[in-house]
């Protein structure tokens, strides 16, 4: 079987219907701490694109995992410890996930904006970040926030409006995942004990959403199992769920962020603390910028 990985998509842009020219220079290849980006694996597109969601096992090396879990530990029991503009995962070490080697590649290819990238900008931005702390019930602090209810919730990404930016196209070649959440798992996670629920491929179903999907023990639910330091990628156009936390052998620890259009946004925009803005490497910041398609672009 031929490697078409490298065939190139029919992309246009403002050129009267002419394909757009290689831009693979116009994408950041490097993060703001210098890294380089990976390319994705013709794998790895695949699968994202068939099943509206990616894990990536153990990206994460062990000093990272122990650093970043104290900081969120610290940051859900004792926020005042920290100074004011600290009090987020857009602080301390979690900071950097926002960049990741990988993320960056997974998003210069499902996400990025060629006319609106360049090598110190990226081509998106990061509309959200929170920590999701969840515990067993037998665990549970009851002046925290540590339980997330079922609640099943879009799909169908292929026939909404663009405007909502829970949608999801693609033509051969290419495909564009306007509203992407990244989920960092910092803890191990048991299969069917509070990891994420999915419905595979359901960001291109046409058909409305059975009543199977009101039950999380359906076999219409697809989730998963994976070590402290791995990522799951999928796109906002995914059915989706939370599901209540039941290991009680760890908690789950989770940086999650919610990449947008640089040229629109579903919600408000992301503004972390002038302060803490101000001390990012220049291209971190590029993720904050304002929301608009003319000429914004950092050269």
């Amino acid at each position: 079987m031929s490697d078409n990985s490298t065939a190139q998509p029919y992309i246009i842009g403002q050129t009267l219907g002419a394909p757009l020219a290689d831009y693979a220079d116009r994408l950041p290849q490097k993060n703001s701490d210098g890294e380089a980006v990976p390319a994705l694996t013709s794998e790895q597109k695949y699968r994202f694109d068939k099943d509206g969601w990616l894990l990536v096992p153990g990206v994460l090396k062990q000093n990272e995992i122990a650093e970043m879990r104290d900081f969120c530990t610290q940051l859900h029991f004792e926020p005042e410890s920290l100074p004011k503009h600290q009090r987020s995962v857009l602080a301390g070490p979690t900071q950097r996930l926002i960049d990741h080697p990988l993320v960056v590649g997974m998003l210069n290819e499902f996400m990025a904006n060629p006319s609106l990238s360049s090598p110190q900008c990226y081509g998106y931005s990061l509309g959200g970040a929170g920590l999701w702390y969840r515990t067993a019930p037998a665990r549970r602090n009851e002046d925290k926030a540590e339980e997330r209810a079922f609640a099943p919730h879009n799909g169908n990404g292929l026939h909404r409006f663009p405007g909502d930016l829970h949608f999801y196209t693609a033509f051969p070649g290419k495909a564009y995942s306007p509203h992407t959440r990244v989920v960092w798992e910092l803890n191990p996670v048991a299969h069917g004990q509070g990891g994420t629920l999915l419905v595979t491929g359901s960001h291109k179903a046409a058909y409305t959403a059975p009543d199977e999907i009101g039950d999380p023990a359906s076999s219409m639910w697809t989730t998963y199992t994976c070590p402290a330091g791995s990522v799951l990628f999928f796109t906002e156009a995914l059915t989706h769920s939370a599901h209540p936390w039941t290991n009680e052998e760890n908690d789950r620890i989770a940086v999650a962020h919610l990449y947008n259009p640089v040229d629109g946004g579903h919600a408000p925009m992301c503004r972390p603390d002038p302060r803490l803005l101000e001390a990012m490497p220049p291209l971190r910041q590029t993720l904050f910028r304002e929301r608009y398609a003319a000429r914004n672009v950092v050269e």
